[in-house]
């Protein structure tokens, strides 16, 4: 019983690794691609040094979509609660809140840090 036991485990572990093996083969690159090796949306060539300093701009973009991506895992659990709680204060919490992300994006735009040019 135990050597059939063993049979079968290495038997499995044999299939698994040629499977493991033929997927692996089957997903390597065959050739090398013109579009594949160009930059997608990054602004910088993935071919050229890596310390070439590149526009701050796709790091800006990328910081206030974080800051509105995370403003709307805020306010939507207000916007559930607002049956529960007291209809004025749940107002006056989004109010303030969106108020300092206004001020915020006006005080980008007035340092020019959304200017592209």
């Amino acid at each position: 019983m135990i050597f059939m036991v063993l049979i079968l485990s290495i038997t499995l572990l044999l299939m698994l690794s040629f499977l493991w093996l033929f997927l692996y083969l089957l997903s390597m690159k065959s050739f090398v691609d013109r579009e594949k090796s160009s930059p997608f949306e990054c602004g910088f060539d993935p071919i050229s040094s890596p310390r070439i300093p590149f526009s701050s701009h796709f790091f800006l973009i990328a910081v206030i979509f974080l800051i509105f991506d995370v403003e709307l895992i805020v306010i939507m659990p207000l916007i559930l609660c607002l049956t529960i709680n007291n209809l004025l204060e749940m107002y006056l919490i989004m109010i303030f809140f969106l108020f300092v992300l206004i001020i915020g994006l006006f005080h980008e735009w007035n340092n020019k840090m959304l200017d592209w040019m």
